[in-house]
């Protein structure tokens, strides 16, 4: 078994290197989008939705898209946003190692990773790509505080490129919560979406009662402890 492991590598390791092809035809494309105008990034959400709605699926335009993501935090770097009352500076440009994440978390694959290695700006890549088809995208964290600072940092990256972000918390009442499930992505706990999840499909009498708008993609933010 060892000398296999040593003559094939194990398969985390060829995993990765099934996927560094992918990972450089982003950066690639990154490095061409850093001559574009700031107008003409954000014009490449629309443009992205509109070759979806032709018939491309996500994994045709995931290199594009996720190029756009890192090129955007590229652009932002050193812009300041308010998170939970306070002013934080945009100080993230993704690694080979978190664009491999993303690309995993789209496949529907666990990516384990250790804290401080940027889960959070990992996610955006999936969440920005997933989003685009119109459906709903979910992040599904493990408290209130979590979601809000998430949605509101994570937020300044997607608000940039065109998309709208909500939050539930705990306190929200229905017509709330309606309008934070209405936007592109939707940050929120396990037991938030959970019990919205049983209201609308075990007590809300009309249509008009239900609070979310479908189940598409979803990503679980330290799913070992959700």
């Amino acid at each position: 078994m060892n000398l296999l492991k040593l003559l094939f590598g194990t398969k985390n390791q060829r995993d990765i290197k099934r996927l560094m092809p992918l990972v450089r035809k982003i950066n690639a494309l990154e490095e061409q989008y850093q001559q574009l105008s700031e107008e003409e990034l954000k014009q490449k959400t629309p443009e992205f939705k509109a070759r979806l709605a032709k018939g491309e699926t996500l994994d045709d335009i995931l290199p594009e898209a996720y190029a756009v993501v890192k090129n955007a935090c590229r652009r932002l770097l050193n812009t300041t946003c308010m998170v939970c009352g306070h002013e934080l500076t945009w100080n993230m440009l993704p690694f080979d190692v978190q664009l491999i994440g993303g690309i995993v978390l789209h496949q529907g694959k666990i990516a384990e990773m250790q804290t401080g290695e940027g889960k959070t700006l990992v996610a955006t890549f999936p969440l920005y790509l997933n989003a685009l088809s119109g459906e709903a995208a979910h992040l599904v964290t493990v408290n209130d505080y979590l979601a809000r600072r998430d949605a509101q940092f994570m937020g300044h990256l997607f608000t940039y490129l065109g998309l709208t972000v909500g939050c539930i918390q705990n306190t929200m009442s229905p017509a709330e919560r309606r309008t934070q499930y209405a936007c592109d992505i939707t940050y929120g706990t396990n037991s938030e979406f959970g019990f919205d999840y049983l209201r609308d499909n075990g007590m809300a009498s009309d249509p008009s009662q239900v609070v979310q708008r479908g189940h598409a993609f979803a990503i679980f933010d330290e799913v070992d402890s959700i």
